[in-house]
């Protein structure tokens, strides 16, 4: 008889165990990303991070991050060749659309000067390759009223287009 209540003991003990365990609370939500109110660089980088690493979901390989800060279209002091920071990123953006940008790579751009990256991203991705961003994807962290026309310049890349409001 010993051999028959074992197994039935041994599931009892069990099922009493289980109810006896404590329930894991759920994780709390993420707390919402709020945008800088000024337009100070260490904190619109870090913003600027937090909002890319919530956004990475499709990317299989690397991320390269875009910050143009406030008045980039004025010269900096104790540069030499008369280019602002703005005329640096263009260049530097132009190049890489016109490379192509490998498929699961993500372009990211944000500025306290929404409006003003908004124009480079056009710029930079005038008369594009229609596949030059195939397979890739471009956040834009902006101003709304900014975000059609980097919609349609990153679309006519080829790219897929992600935004995400700055406020």
């Amino acid at each position: 008889m010993n051999r028959v209540f074992a197994p039935i003991a041994l599931l009892l003990s069990l099922t009493v165990l289980a109810g006896c365990q404590k329930e894991e609370a759920a994780p709390p939500p993420p707390a919402a990303l709020v945008a800088p109110t000024d337009s100070d660089d260490a904190a619109w980088k870090a913003y600027l991070g937090q909002v890319v690493n919530a956004n990475q979901a499709g990317v299989t390989d690397r991320i390269f991050p875009y910050y143009l800060p406030m008045n980039s279209a004025e010269p900096a002091e104790g540069d030499q060749d008369g280019k602002t920071q703005y005329d640096r990123q263009l260049e530097n953006v132009t190049a890489v659309v016109q490379r192509t940008v490998l498929p699961g790579n993500l372009l990211a751009f944000g500025s306290p000067d929404s409006a003003k990256m908004a124009d480079l991203i056009v710029a930079a991705f005038a008369n594009p390759d229609p596949n030059a961003l195939k397979g890739s994807q471009v956040l834009f962290i902006g101003k709304p009223a900014d975000s059609d026309r980097v919609k349609a310049a990153v679309e006519a890349a080829g790219g897929k287009y992600i935004f995400v409001e700055a406020k």
